[in-house]
């Protein structure tokens, strides 16, 4: 029986690009999302055509209630070897300007996600002495960005409490990672000032979505076995 790996935020972007690389790895795939029904059906028929099931599960990630019906029944029958938390979104502002939804609503994705999402799970996993959980940071969560104040704070969170459930559940083989991407070619980056970003940028280009994807790979397979607690950066050499 192929092993299953749970992505949040899977119907486009990164989500989608590791949802097919995990796939393309063996796994069946439960793909989360929110509103995308077209890009997570997209999305399902891509994973299907390599020979992988796919179950879609619509739920909001900050909603306990909704994630809990959705995950529940499955988790009755089996267990994710794989869990992504990679649901997220930014809502840019300056500190002065921003109003106490955008701070709450980017915080509650990021972090009550990460929450709602890996508790269920990471339980059963503790059941089963196995399991490996990547949670998709950001370079703005390891140095400061203008105009991110929300989104710094949320990821900076999130790499916090990637460094302690690595601690707690360590003795059981669960392993637990961030990747912390830089700027990557989504729909997250299409508004901003593209050519002049690539030149801050080492590399002088954005990465790709396949790119943090190959990352997760590595982390879920046995070759990265011994790695946890960790923070991998994929960011074309814009913070060292």
């Amino acid at each position: 029986m192929p092993q299953i790996a749970l992505i949040t935020g899977a119907s486009k972007g990164i989500g989608a690009a590791i949802a097919l690389q995990l796939a393309a790895d063996g796994y069946d795939i439960w793909l989360n999302y929110r509103s995308d029904d077209a890009g997570a059906e997209k999305t399902a028929s891509e994973i299907r055509g390599l020979g992988r099931e796919c179950t879609l599960l619509k739920f909001d990630v900050t909603d306990e209630q909704a994630v809990e019906n959705g995950l529940t029944p499955l988790l009755e029958k089996d267990v994710p070897f794989i869990v992504v938390n990679n649901a997220g979104f930014a809502k840019d502002s300056v500190m002065m300007m921003m109003d106490s939804r955008d701070w709450n609503g980017v915080l509650s994705v990021h972090l009550n996600g990460f929450f709602n999402v890996t508790k269920p799970v990471v339980s059963r996993m503790l059941r089963k002495r196995a399991g490996r959980i990547i949670n998709i940071a950001s370079t703005s969560g390891e140095t400061g960005v203008a105009g991110q104040t929300n989104y710094s704070a949320a990821k900076a969170g999130l790499i916090g409490a990637t460094r302690s459930l690595a601690v707690e559940v360590a003795k059981r083989n669960i392993l637990v990672n961030a990747v912390a991407p830089g700027f990557i070619e989504t729909d997250m980056v299409a508004e901003l000032p593209v050519d002049e970003i690539k030149k801050q940028i080492p590399m002088k280009r954005m990465g790709t979505p396949e790119e943090v994807a190959g990352v997760v790979s590595f982390l879920c397979s046995e070759k990265a076995s011994y790695i946890t607690g960790q923070v991998i950066a994929v960011n074309g050499g814009i913070h060292t």
